[in-house]
């Protein structure tokens, strides 16, 4: 059967499904891109302002204070907290995490303006 579906590759559950450009485990919740493997995941390493290795689902604080262009504008203060982080790969400039910023909503942020909360 050529139109399988690979298993998840978080904890291998058969179960995965398509949603729009992505495949997503019902088991464990984990969501990736078809033709991911785990080298070119494994490759991917995203590191906070002060060199921590950032993951999917990690929470960060700003680091800095961050001007937001467009819509309303406005300032993302040092320290705000920002949970449940996505790394992502195809992000406009070098802006590598996608996450929802209280106050803000959704937005894409160098990882370079974080720091991972241990």
């Amino acid at each position: 059967m050529p139109d399988q579906l690979p298993p998840c590759p978080e904890c291998a559950s058969e179960l995965a499904y398509e949603m729009g450009a992505l495949l997503v485990c019902p088991m464990c919740g984990h969501e990736w891109a078809p033709g991911d493997d785990d080298d070119a995941e494994a490759g991917l390493e995203v590191r906070d302002s002060v060199g921590n290795v950032l993951a999917d689902g990690d929470s960060v604080t700003i680091a800095r204070d961050l001007k937001v262009k467009g819509a309303g504008g406005g300032t993302v203060k040092v320290g705000t907290k920002v949970n449940g982080i996505r790394l992502i790969t195809d992000g406009v400039g070098d802006h590598d995490i996608d996450a929802k910023v209280p106050g803000f909503g959704q937005m894409q942020l160098k990882s370079s303006v974080v720091k991972k909360v241990v």
